[in-house]
């Protein structure tokens, strides 16, 4: 299915050296590959083409993501993702060096972290990052939001409010924000993650490609397409995750162009 196939958005992305590919709900759901995702990458590396997963998933690194999807038959490398996390840490280290955090994620940010050289605190941090915790209960919870009503910096890896499973959807980390901001009427200072721009850089730097020679492809549009549209980069949305098509029908942000999975871009490739 193609909603948007002008012929100025067919020749963009013809023109497209690297795909920038969401994973949650575009490439797999859960544990399982959406049907022809494979061939999809297969085929993009065989036309000399790249791709690179960009995910606002934090409550997994670098090195999970890479061995998920080994497992699931795809061939990825370090350099193959970009996460919310990786761009948060670079964020605090180009920005605030030194400076002790206030985590609310798991270990596996922990670990990102740790690796960027970034000292995680349990107790008066210099500055607060909130991701997609996992591991969240209560007690850290009430702690996160002492700090934020302290006035600490605060800082969020992404905006995604559900994040999609095999049987539908998890709350994500917007939905934490939402109930942080309740209990302590502050929103995040900053947030890392698509569509913003933080994370947007750090994608640039990793591909060393122009905005018009990407394409960015995910399921959600606030997010994902969002991304394409406020950087200047073909936005592609694909029907395999959140957004269904009613939804496009009343959405203010409107992707370049629209298909139900990614295996369909290769019909116009």
């Amino acid at each position: 299915m193609n909603w948007t196939n002008t012929p100025e958005n067919l020749e963009r992305l013809k023109r497209v050296r690297c795909f920038v590919l969401d994973m949650d709900g575009t490439f797999y759901l859960g544990n399982n590959l959406i049907e022809g995702s494979l061939r999809f990458y297969e085929e993009i590396y065989r036309m000399g083409k790249s791709i690179l997963f960009l995910t606002n998933n934090s409550s997994h690194n670098s090195d999970f993501y890479v061995q998920k999807l080994t497992r699931m038959g795809c061939p990825a490398t370090l350099e193959n993702i970009y996460s919310s996390g990786m761009a948060t840490a670079q964020y605090l280290n180009r920005n605030l060096p030194g400076k002790t955090v206030g985590l609310l994620g798991n270990q596996f940010l922990r670990d990102e972290f740790a690796d960027y050289g970034i000292k995680v605190v349990d107790e008066d941090p210099d500055v607060l990052v909130a991701g997609f915790d996992t591991s969240l209960d209560y007690k850290k919870l009430c702690v996160f939001c002492d700090w934020v009503r302290e006035g600490k910096p605060y800082i969020a890896t992404h905006p995604d409010f559900n994040c999609p499973t095999e049987t539908g959807f998890v709350p994500d980390l917007g939905s934490f924000m939402a109930l942080i901001e309740a209990s302590t009427g502050r929103k995040a200072d900053l947030i890392i993650g698509k569509p913003y721009g933080e994370i947007v850089r750090g994608m640039l730097e990793m591909t060393g490609l122009p905005p018009e020679e990407l394409a960015i492809c995910g399921d959600r549009l606030y997010t994902d397409v969002a991304t394409g549209v406020n950087h200047g980069i073909l936005s592609i949305c694909v029907l395999s995750g959140e957004t269904h098509p009613e939804d496009l029908e009343t959405s203010t942000v409107q992707p370049d162009l629209v298909f139900d999975r990614l295996e369909n871009i290769l019909d116009l490739l």
